[in-house]
């Protein structure tokens, strides 16, 4: 009877410990272009809370809860940018249905916190890093009419 013996090698699709650990270093909050986006909102006279979407769905990046706005800066990668959005070369299926599920989500996030009688604003780094005013001009044309109060 010959018994198999097992590698050691792991499957082709497994992530490596490399690969694990700089997954692990991805921020999920304070990234560079949500923190430049508080920056500018905050020397223009809006006042934010950073955690203060904690209780509504989707966990806003930036709360204007006298607006009630929700903000959410979504990275080019993670939610498929249509400019600079791309998929890894390797494992191609797993970041497909991934970034499409991510879409999906947002889209229910959305709606979700429309029902709320919140205003949603999704904005991809890359405007922040290219055009941050007209971010600002979009906030402050949503500024100001007023969502109903709920």
């Amino acid at each position: 009877m010959s018994r198999r013996r097992k590698s050691s090698a792991p499957p082709q699709n497994a992530p490596t410990r490399a690969r694990s650990l700089l997954m692990a270093r991805v921020r999920r909050s304070g990234t560079a272009p949500e923190v430049t986006l508080r920056s500018a909102l905050h020397s223009v006279g809006y006042r934010y809370r950073i955690n203060g979407g904690s209780g509504l769905p989707g966990t806003p990046d930036i709360v204007l809860r006298q607006l009630r706005l929700a903000i959410f800066v979504d990275g080019c990668f993670w939610h498929g940018c249509p400019c600079h959005g791309t998929v890894p070369k390797t494992n191609t299926d797993f970041w497909t249905a991934k970034i499409l599920r991510n879409q999906s989500r947002d889209k229910q996030v959305d709606q979700s916190l429309k029902q709320l009688g919140w205003r949603v604003l999704r904005v991809w780094e890359h405007d922040v890093r290219d055009n941050v005013e007209k971010i600002l001009r979009r906030v402050n044309r949503l500024s100001q009419t007023l969502p109903p109060s709920h």
